[in-house]
């Protein structure tokens, strides 16, 4: 089982993973968020990403004006930086976009422990989901992505 709590598990994964490593240490985008438990997840961590795929950083806030404040410290001079505030699942959320290299990066924080945030459970069960089927399950995920199907609906279809 991958720790996906540490990214040095995409030191020797595909050449995206690589990149992505060398991004997110080159730039300290965990380090500056330490405080807030960050965690990658999505698509790069577990091989399934496409062209577009971005970098999704989930964190963990007890004080939203804090993550807010830190995020606008450390990214906000980034190209294309955004950053919001919405609610999502009744929860409030706090959605930052910005680039860096080839890489689009989100930070998304809830007031919510990021192993119990939506995002780390999903891709945790898509990694055990992809484990247990071949390598042709795995192209057709990415294939059924690259036609416009967002994750869980192409997991959801080939799974019927």
């Amino acid at each position: 089982m991958i720790d996906f709590n540490n990214i040095n598990y995409l030191k020797t994964g595909n050449p995206k993973q690589i990149q992505a490593f060398e991004v997110l240490t080159q730039n300290k985008i965990l380090l500056n968020l330490a405080e807030f438990n960050p965690v990658l997840v999505g698509t790069i961590p577990i091989n399934i990403d496409i062209e577009n795929s971005d970098l999704d950083i989930i964190c963990y806030w007890k004080n939203k004006a804090d993550l807010i404040e830190k995020i606008n410290a450390f990214f906000g001079s980034k190209n294309e930086f955004q950053i919001r505030e919405t609610l999502i699942n009744n929860q409030e959320t706090v959605i930052a976009n910005f680039k860096i290299n080839d890489f689009e990066i989100e930070i998304f924080g809830q007031n919510i422990p990021t192993k119990n945030q939506n995002g780390y459970k999903h891709m945790l069960i898509e990694y055990e989901i992809l484990k247990v089927k071949d390598e042709n399950f795995r192209l057709e995920i990415i294939k059924l992505k690259q036609n416009g199907y967002k994750t869980e609906p192409a997991f959801a279809y080939l799974l019927a």
